[in-house]
């Protein structure tokens, strides 16, 4: 038979709870709110362009309050997503994909 003494875990636990637990918070906030607004930035760099409507079109939005927040960024283009994924006609050219980095 083992025993395992978690008194430590359970000390971190409530420190977390604690004026720990808001700051992780803010900085969470803080990282999602700046990396919606990379990845705008970057999908409106990347973004083709023949008359510009698509990469205006590329905007973000940030909802949320102190414990549940979320960020949302793309085109509103009617063709964005043609241009990111390609059709039968045409090649892809991504450009949000890219931009959010995602792996």
């Amino acid at each position: 038979m083992y025993e395992v003494d978690i008194t430590e875990v359970l000390a971190l636990e409530a420190e977390l709870r604690g004026p720990a637990e808001a700051r992780i918070r803010d900085i969470a906030r803080l990282g999602v709110r700046k990396s919606t607004l990379d990845t705008q930035a970057g999908g409106q760099a990347r973004s083709p362009v023949d008359t510009g409507f698509n990469r205006n079109s590329i905007t973000s939005s940030f909802r949320g309050n102190a414990s549940e927040f979320s960020g949302e960024t793309g085109p509103t283009s009617e063709y964005g997503d043609f241009l990111e994924r390609g059709t039968s006609r045409m090649a892809p050219r991504p450009y949000m994909f890219p931009s959010a980095d995602i792996t």
